[in-house]
């Protein structure tokens, strides 16, 4: 009986919402359906807050289930496992733009789970998962402030698309997520291939205004099927109270906590600060439990306030900067010398060490998902910041999901350089360490990883920086602030992420803490980022400014040439005999793609060489007049037969061994010698016959 579907377009596709025929005993559910991709999305709050929960625990799943696709799982189990890191990326997607429009007090439990139950190559779910999150958030009695829309363009030949097909993805220059209400911008996340600030900022404002086509389309299905709304928690009189007696005590004391510059000297005197107010309240109010987590919040809110007016005030930043003031940098390169690449790129309190190391393209990361063809990753850059980086005393875990959208960001940003295979037949991976932490580490993991693929040889295009800028919003006055610290992402208003090369943009990730931005300031951001890029750029090639012309004597040696794909099978030979032989003879690492495409590694270079001799010489036909190398098999009294490749022998008649009489064969050659011969001649059934011109 409350089962309805409701249509739009997306670009220039029809998309279908159902509600109310599936999942009944979730506070919010539908399915989003563009062409044969199809997303379920659920949601379910809790009836009130954990006791001590005093933030918006909100969790988001991407449930990539291979059936989706036509495929069983791999492994023993033939079932998913743990997330990749496109699932991970992908609720990452999904939950960034929705935290901003939730009420502050509110704390209970909210799960929202995507489940993509078909997928269409031509539609990705994505942008399906993260529209159906807000409907079904907006139907739920969550007091979700939506509704929100989000869109994926691309740019092909000047023009801008919406929700691009495969081929188009393919062709595109822009990889581009907007999402966002229908008054302003929440977040944008984007690969580029070196797209300049104006046409960012054109195709931001392209997919938004698609975006308030989504929230009217979702204000008609909100009308039929919303629910009452739970409250968000009200605070009781005694911590009202509590609050106000603390933002007394500690006003002027505050002050003095911030008049330093200097970080370390701040967190200790606030530290100093706390313990005062925690004693002194505890012994005021020994009936409050959680009075620790009281100040501390009621601290955080005043520092907050102090530290905006400071920069709305006097245009003063915490540690004394000017807004567009970028902090002091310095870069070394080659400090590991086992390594094939290295470099540290240090911006203030924030330093990262990248390595870069080289391999076979048999290397490439092989990921199992929800693609029609298993997807391979030439380049992979791993990100890791363990807790010394802050200071802190915990055990080391695995890579969370903060950890894999930051490799995945710096990822992005670089591969737009990267030679191709032909160019520089190598898997690459670089891995930043994050050593010293005070914001933007994504960012100095772009810079590092650049340095570290110039220090190893990598023939890159350009050098590619990155930057972190921030935002004070307050009415109708903006203030962007040039490469953030961590404590200005803290009490700021957004975290805008810009990387790219001195032509253009290769990747952006900007997360809003309010409810959204404008079009003048995402112009001011772009363009002073581009100017902090820049800079940053410069000091990074004071250090290494072109990639070195050789690479490490660590490295592998890599040739690379392409062979007729008809004849593959003849160089692998029956049961693998040919190229093992060659391998064994040579000790290399070889690989054969489909498409002929052979490459060779290895430590020493007349190695390789001698394989590719080995491996030339299996698919070249052999024609008269051809000199070539070989070795005598068999003698007999009538000539000596040579192998000149695998499968491949020919006769040197008596008579051609030499040009004196010579009474047997063995007098001139016997098996095993090396010979140099001159083909004479190819006859119709493919028998050759040789001329011998040298033992070697």
């Amino acid at each position: 009986m409350n089962y309805k579907t409701f249509e739009t377009t997306y670009g220039n596709k029809k998309l279908t919402v159902e509600i109310g025929k599936y999942a009944m005993q979730a506070d919010g559910s539908c399915i989003v359906r563009c062409q044969d991709t199809m997303v379920m999305v659920n949601v379910t709050v809790a009836e009130k807050p954990r006791d001590g929960v005093d933030f918006l625990p909100l969790s988001v799943d991407y449930e990539e289930k291979l059936y989706a696709v036509g495929k069983i799982p791999g492994g023993y189990k033939r079932r998913e496992g743990k997330p990749t890191d496109k699932a991970i990326l992908v609720s990452r997607l999904i939950d960034r733009p929705l935290r901003p429009l939730f009420p502050k007090n509110f704390h209970n439990d909210i799960s929202i789970v995507a489940t993509p139950l078909s997928i269409d190559a031509d539609v990705s779910p994505e942008v399906l998962a993260m529209l159906g999150a807000s409907i079904a958030l907006s139907i739920s009695s969550t007091p979700f402030e939506g509704p929100s829309g989000a869109v994926n363009v691309a740019l092909i030949d000047n023009k801008f698309i919406i929700n691009p097909d495969f081929e188009q993805r393919e062709k595109s220059l822009l990889n581009l997520t907007v999402a966002g209400t229908h008054d302003a911008v929440l977040m944008v996340e984007a690969g580029a291939k070196f797209v300049d600030e104006e046409t960012m900022l054109n195709a931001i404002m392209f997919g938004h205004n698609e975006i308030k086509k989504q929230i009217e389309f979702q204000q008609e299905i909100i009308k039929c099927f919303s629910k009452e709304k739970k409250a968000p928690k009200v605070e009781d009189d005694l911590v009202s109270k509590i609050e106000n007696e603390i933002q007394e005590y500690a006003d002027k004391k505050l002050d003095y906590v911030l008049s330093t510059f200097i970080r370390e000297e701040r967190q200790e005197r606030n530290k100093k600060l706390k313990e005062e107010v925690c004693e002194l309240f505890q012994k005021n109010y020994p009936e409050i439990d959680n009075i620790e987590n009281l100040v501390d919040s009621s601290l955080f809110e005043m520092t907050k306030k102090k530290v905006r007016n400071n920069i709305k005030t006097k245009e003063i930043r915490l540690d004394g900067r000017k807004l567009d003031e970028i902090r002091p940098i310095w870069c070394e390169v080659g400090i590991l010398p086992r390594v094939h690449g290295s470099g540290v790129f240090t911006r203030g309190q924030t330093q990262v060490l990248t390595t870069c190391t080289l391999g076979m393209l048999s290397e490439m990361q092989k990921v199992e998902g929800l693609e029609e063809q298993e997807e391979e990753k030439r380049y992979m850059h791993h990100y890791n910041m363990p807790p010394y980086s802050t200071g802190e005393a915990k055990m080391l875990r695995s890579p969370g999901r903060r950890e894999i959208g930051h490799g995945a960001l710096a990822e992005r940003a670089l591969e737009p350089v990267l030679p191709t295979e032909e160019e520089f037949p190598y898997a690459i991976r670089t891995v930043s360490e994050v050593l010293s932490s005070n914001g933007s580490t994504s960012q100095a993991s772009v810079c590092g990883s650049t340095l570290a693929l110039m220090d190893a040889g990598v023939p890159i295009s350009s050098p590619v920086a990155g930057i972190a800028m921030g935002l004070i919003k307050d009415e109708d006055k903006i203030f962007v602030l040039t490469d953030i610290q961590g404590e200005e992402d803290f009490y700021g208003d957004m975290d805008f992420k810009i990387a790219g090369t001195e032509t253009g943009i290769t990747a952006i990730q900007m997360d809003i803490k309010i409810k959204g931005i404008d079009e003048n300031i995402l112009k001011t951001a772009l363009e002073k980022a581009r100017i902090g890029r820049l800079f940053i750029m410069n000091k990074m090639l004071e250090t290494i400014n072109m990639p070195r012309n050789e690479l490490s004597p660590y490295a592998p040696k890599i040739t690379s040439f392409n062979i007729d794909p008809e004849k593959i099978k003849d160089v692998i030979g029956t049961g693998g005999k040919n190229i093992n032989k060659i391998i064994d003879e040579t000790g290399v690492k070889i690989d054969i793609e489909d498409d002929g495409f052979v490459t060779i590694g290895g430590l020493d270079s007349q190695k390789i060489e001698r394989a590719k001799e080995l491996i030339q010489s299996i698919v070249q036909d052999i024609t008269v007049g051809m000199i070539l190398n070989g070795t005598v098999i068999k003698t007999s009294n009538f000539g000596a037969f040579v192998d000149l490749a695998p499968n491949k022998e020919g006769l040197i008649h008596i008579s051609k061994l030499s040009d004196k009489h010579i009474d047997k064969t063995e007098d001139v050659v016997n098996v095993g010698d090396k010979v140099k011969v001159e083909v004479i001649k190819v006859d119709n059934r493919g028998r050759i016959d040789l001329r011998l011109i040298q033992k070697n």
